[in-house]
């Protein structure tokens, strides 16, 4: 799905007009439905909703939401800002039909003293401005924002919350809304999916409104939300007469005393994910422990006892992927160089290899094209330097990507996936009972066994994050984002299988 900027998202509303045979009224009439079916779904007929419009055509939406409640039976009230004169022709035409309906629903907010009081049991509806805002809110609807977010209410943003831009990052003292809701047209906003965003949007829905689908597959963007309709058309089908050759042996160089947790995790979820055959390096102590706790995977010892100190033969193998619970000792540091020197097949680096990287900047130069980082944020300001925003540490990874020639995986909420040749792609599954230790050990090991089957590094990564989120989401289900752990994530991994192909 792709993620479309405010001026391609005014151009798909006018093909949609001038082509589909629709009015703009007709397609306001269409989004203001589909929030009026939602708020129908959740939203009890006992509890008061105000709704408060600016002088646009998200205002406009509100007016048209306000008319379709009222007739639903909804105990409605509308409150107007902004000058007369500046007010959309949809706007006024939707005005004029609440006006017939009943007039005394209406309310003008000329100053503060206008401002309502706001009691718990309303609900707030925000559609002040859309997509169409261009500079920060000042003056009385600053005032009004600012008035509604500290009320004890409920507030539901109509498009996206007033004061957030649709493609900028929001600033530390933007007046924005703080919806709990957020119900967007059509095709998510970038800016919904960063941390700094979350307070404003709350939790986001996508409402199809109508708008031409074939216009905008036609349009250009580098930016793409991932859904399991995209992920399912890069799955490739397993053959009848297939072998365990057929899909590949990887290679997953992983553990130390203390961490061989890492190991066992990162090599299930490998195997999980349908790879041939895997060879696991660890270090000695780590020997029964994974012949033990993962029969299917070959073990091979190190001949340090507690660490990674050798590389070994790497020529046989479709993938390798290192740095889960390694450490990142001086014997492990040389490791990660060689390989780095030596290897001719694709690589995943997590954990401490990316933390080895940091230390020693100059192995960045070797990174073969297309190898896959997989940091989080901690992980990844080490190696990028800290970033003061969330729009610095989004540049500096499209950057990193492109001067390294690799793909990294900024892992979180909305995982994003950054490509050398400028492509971004955000994750759409997981949630916050992934934010616990051995998670990342699982997508490595996912990334790995995907890689060393055939898929592309950029496919891997698609299919990856999807699967460990949805994975995730499964385990939520079935144990709470409370209980989950990270070996939930793994044997979840089959039925989010059978919901990808």
């Amino acid at each position: 799905m792709k993620i479309l900027s405010a001026e391609q998202i005014r151009q798909v509303d006018r093909f949609t007009i001038e082509h589909d045979k629709i009015s703009s009224h007709d397609l306001m009439e269409r989004a203001a439905g589909a929030c009026c079916d939602w708020i129908e779904c959740y939203i009890q007929k006992d509890k008061p909703i105000w709704i408060f419009c600016g002088p646009g055509n998200n205002g406009g939406d509100g007016l048209a939401i306000a008319r379709i409640l009222f007739k639903s039976a909804y105990t409605v009230k509308v409150y107007l800002t902004g000058v007369f004169k500046n007010r959309s022709d949809d706007f006024l035409k939707n005005l004029a039909l609440l006006n017939e309906i009943d007039s005394t629903l209406i309310n003008e907010l000329v100053s503060e003293n206008d401002f309502p009081f706001i009691p718990e049991n309303v609900l707030l509806v925000d559609a002040l401005f859309g997509t169409g805002l261009s500079k920060p809110i000042e003056g009385l609807t600053s005032k009004l924002i600012s008035y509604l977010n500290e009320s004890p209410a409920e507030i539901i943003a109509i498009d996206l919350p007033s004061g957030l831009f649709a493609d900028k990052l929001p600033e530390p003292d933007q007046v924005i809304i703080k919806a709990s809701h957020t119900l967007s047209f059509q095709l998510p906003k970038f800016s919904f999916l960063f941390p700094s965003a979350e307070q404003f949007v709350g939790e986001w829905h996508i409402l199809k409104i109508g708008l031409n689908q074939h216009f905008i597959d036609g349009l250009s963007s580098d930016m793409n939300f991932l859904t399991i309709k995209d992920i399912q058309s890069l799955i490739v089908p397993r053959t009848r007469f297939s072998h365990k050759g057929t899909y590949g042996h990887a290679l997953l160089i992983s553990g130390s005393k203390g961490k061989m947790g890492a190991a066992v995790m990162a090599s299930r979820a490998c195997l999980r994910s349908g790879s041939g055959l895997l060879t696991v390096h660890v270090p000695a102590c780590g020997s029964e422990i994974l012949q033990i706790s993962v029969p299917e995977a070959m073990v091979r010892a190190d001949r340090n006892e507690e660490s990674i100190s050798e590389v070994g033969e790497i020529s046989n193998y479709s993938a390798i992927g290192i740095g889960p619970g390694t450490g990142t000792g001086e014997d492990f540091i040389k490791v990660l160089e060689s390989l780095l020197k030596n290897a001719t097949c694709p690589l995943i680096l997590d954990a401490d290899a990316l933390n080895s990287l940091a230390q020693k900047t100059e192995l960045l130069d070797l990174l073969p094209s297309n190898s896959i980082l997989t940091p989080h944020v901690k992980e990844f300001e080490r190696l990028s330097g800290i970033s003061k925003s969330d729009t610095e540490r989004h540049e500096k990874q499209i950057a990193f990507s492109k001067k390294y020639n690799v793909i990294v995986i900024l892992k979180g909420a909305n995982s994003c996936i950054t490509y050398p040749d400028g492509k971004i792609y955000f994750n759409s599954t997981g949630n916050s009972g992934m934010a616990k230790g051995g998670s990342g050990d699982v997508l490595t090991g996912i990334l790995l066994g995907l890689v060393s089957q055939g898929y592309s590094s950029l496919d891997s990564s698609c299919i990856g994050v999807f699967l460990h989120g949805l994975a995730g989401d499964i385990a939520k289900e079935k144990h709470t984002e409370y209980a989950m752990t990270a070996m939930d994530l793994v044997e979840s991994m089959g039925e989010a299988f059978r919901k990808m192909i």
